[in-house]
């Protein structure tokens, strides 16, 4: 294919990712559901198995807020001041019925904002199924792992409820390949991401990422895959800027366009935190109890994240490990306003990187911000000072 043609695909699935992404009324949602006469069930970041949805029919939907697309006006009635943005504007998407296609929403364990976000949510919408999931801060298999389980089959008997549907081991296989595979495509699209930054965007990555919140499993693949194929083939020139890392976005998500200004400003983020979702888990597999398997997965995450429990306190000797090995010049701790699970850990992670002689700087941001005109020229300066010096100090917060 022409180096042209190559570029108008791409553009092509890149709007059609955007349009997807801009869709906080759930359009694309509504067309599944009338299409297929399934029901649809929303979950808050961070991660939950989305196989067990899938296999009794239900299309799992990623839920982060209204972005700036939302004005929140509603929702601060519900919250203090002082907490992060994302449960106000869940709440305004709630009350001004944008949510109205989702038959049920899960509330993962991420933090208290989110635990007290699915009391709020049951207040505010009494007949619509609510489903709090709970994880292990034992990591055991005979402990953590077995109370685990059980939270495993009380959501897999919920699901079968709501969807009218038995779960079978068969579908559930069926299932975890799937997303297996899925797991496999982000994998490769961070690894030349990685390797050859030029080739794939963060901004792109992202939209690919998001995309996988509306979709049924099976297109995102398709969708992946497609891309995967057309940016391998992309006529590219190296560019000098700094390899970055960014730690602290696993939950509400940064805007768009400070995505595209940390790019602009001269990085090349090869590694975040973002949409981690299944990323927390490595290949599920094959074998014995498909609930057993997930609950091994999930014991066994790819890498700490302030949202999962770290009994062994690795995170701070992961990041500067994951540091070397992606050859990141620098660290940018990027974090939304009062979010405490990353807030809490940045201490520490600023501790080991000065004590590794890696050089970082720090931002907070809402999932609203437009003010990007200070990011952007901190986060420049960080970059230029790495590639005119090879080390930079710690700057102060944006």
């Amino acid at each position: 294919m022409k180096s042209q043609d190559v570029e108008t695909r791409i553009k092509a699935i890149m709007e059609r990712c955007r349009d997807l992404h801009e869709d906080v009324d759930l359009q694309a949602v509504k067309d599944w559901k009338a299409a297929t006469g399934g029901r649809a069930v929303g979950s808050l970041p961070i991660y939950v198995p989305d196989e067990i949805l899938h296999a009794v029919g239900i299309l799992p939907v990623g839920l982060i807020g209204g972005g700036d697309r939302v004005d929140v006006i509603r929702g601060d009635a519900y919250f203090q001041s002082y907490i992060c943005r994302l449960p106000r504007s869940m709440v305004e998407l709630g009350l001004s019925q944008r949510l109205s296609a989702l038959d049920g929403v899960l509330f993962p364990a991420i933090c208290d904002v989110i635990r007290n976000l699915s009391g709020i949510w049951t207040m505010l919408f009494p007949d619509q199924f609510v489903r709090f999931v709970d994880f292990p801060q034992n990591f055991d298999m005979e402990i953590g792992g077995a109370f685990y389980r059980g939270e495993l089959q009380r959501l897999a008997d919920d699901m079968a409820s709501l969807a009218g549907k038995p779960l079978t081991d068969e579908a559930l296989n069926e299932a975890i390949s799937l997303y297996d595979i899925n797991r496999d495509l982000v994998r490769r699209l961070h690894e030349i991401r990685q390797e050859v930054p030029e080739q794939v965007s963060t901004y792109e990555a992202y939209l690919l990422q998001r995309a996988g919140h509306m979709l049924p499993v099976t297109e995102h693949n398709q969708l992946l895959a497609e891309y995967l194929d057309l940016a391998t083939s992309r006529q590219t020139t190296p560019i000098d800027n700094a390899r970055i890392l960014i730690v602290g976005a696993f939950c509400e998500q940064p805007p768009l366009p400070l995505i595209r200004s940390l790019e602009l400003a001269g990085c090349f983020i090869v590694e975040d935190d973002m949409l981690m979702g299944n990323r927390l888990l490595g290949s599920v597999g094959t074998g014995d109890d498909p609930l057993t398997r997930l609950t091994r997965a999930y014991l066994s995450p790819q890498r700490p994240c302030s949202s999962v429990y770290d009994e062994e306190g690795l995170r701070m000797t992961n990041l500067v490990e994951r540091a070397r090995r992606l050859r990141a010049d620098g660290v940018l701790f990027a974090s939304p306003s009062f979010c405490d699970p990353a807030l809490l850990d940045r201490p520490i992670y600023q501790k080991a990187l000065e004590e590794a002689g890696i050089p970082f700087t720090m931002l907070k941001y809402a999932e609203n911000t437009r003010q990007l005109s200070a990011i952007r020229e901190q986060v420049g300066t960080f970059a230029e000072s790495i590639r005119l010096w090879g080390d930079a100090p710690a700057l102060p917060a944006a």
